[in-house]
């Protein structure tokens, strides 16, 4: 596998860093990666690989104030003068570079977390552009405790596992993957005051019925978490997802829950049966 850095420049223009990592042979199409909030793309390497080995080009863009879009420390967390909906038109850029570059190979959109509440954004306005979406880690917006007065404290999810070993126990079952997240220089900050204002502006269009109507009604849809998830609390959170999509009209929306798994799905114990649920449900969304 040979991942490839590249950049773009935003509508504000910021510079966007992204990647790509190329399939042996003839690809089936594209997945391009959304990352969640306090982490970046490079984290999902070996999701790509398997991605690759699958068929699949995979495409992602480190967002505005995070990974190698920023411009030092002090951007970490800061979405710039364009602010949240910057970060949901970044994406839509990255679709369109992927398609043309890739002969308009069929792209499938995979949001994690923050990378998902973008991506439930993302589909409202640009849905015609991809083939299907797949949703990891997220909720239904109007459910969270979202404060646009402050920070964004990712540590405050921890609370479900008290006593902890780390302050990131949350984000997986793996010691190795919450050491590896919290050694990682890039991750575990959450956004500034500022990004968390215009992310909470635009978050009541997400489950707006007029808004989710807009979304063409044969767009294949995927979600999937663990059930100890604190951001799904119990799945009480995120199950509106899929019923707001049906109750839109969208007939093809699937679900998959993993008992006891938490935050990241993708680096849990049982990733590779997490991947390899991906993997199918993607072969159904775009035969071959």
């Amino acid at each position: 596998m040979r991942r490839e850095d590249f950049a773009f420049n935003s509508e504000d223009g910021l510079e966007i860093a992204y990647y790509r990592w190329r399939a042996p042979g003839k690809a089936a199409g594209i997945v391009q990666i959304a990352h969640g909030m306090g982490e970046h793309s490079l984290r999902y390497a070996h999701v790509a690989e398997s991605l690759n080995q699958g068929g699949f080009h995979v495409y992602a863009n480190d967002h505005r104030g995070h990974g190698r879009s920023v411009k030092g420390p002090q951007s970490l967390g800061d979405f710039g003068v364009g602010g949240w909906n910057a970060l949901v038109g970044d994406m839509v850029t990255l679709t369109r570079l992927a398609r043309t570059r890739e002969g308009r190979l069929p792209v499938i959109l995979l949001g994690h977390s923050m990378g998902s509440f973008a991506a439930q954004q993302y589909v409202l306005d640009n849905s015609p552009l991809i083939a299907g979406l797949v949703l990891s880690g997220s909720a239904a917006v109007d459910k969270l405790a979202i404060d646009p007065s402050q920070d964004a404290d990712l540590t405050a999810f921890n609370r479900a596992f008290e006593p902890a070993r780390t302050q990131h126990d949350w984000l997986s079952r793996d010691p190795a993957a919450v050491d590896a997240y919290e050694a990682d220089p890039l991750c575990g900050f959450g956004i500034n005051k500022k990004a968390m204002e215009t992310m909470a502006a635009s978050a009541m269009r997400l489950v707006d019925p007029a808004a989710l109507a807009q979304i063409r009604k044969d767009l294949p849809i995927y979600i999937f978490a663990g059930d100890k998830d604190p951001i799904n609390h119990n799945l009480e959170w995120l199950k509106p997802v899929a019923e707001r999509y049906r109750a839109a009209g969208i007939a093809n929306v699937s679900e998959k829950y993993y008992p006891e798994g938490r935050h990241e799905m993708l680096n849990e114990t049982n990733r590779d049966e997490v991947i390899s649920d991906l993997a199918s449900w993607l072969e159904k969304a775009i035969p071959a």
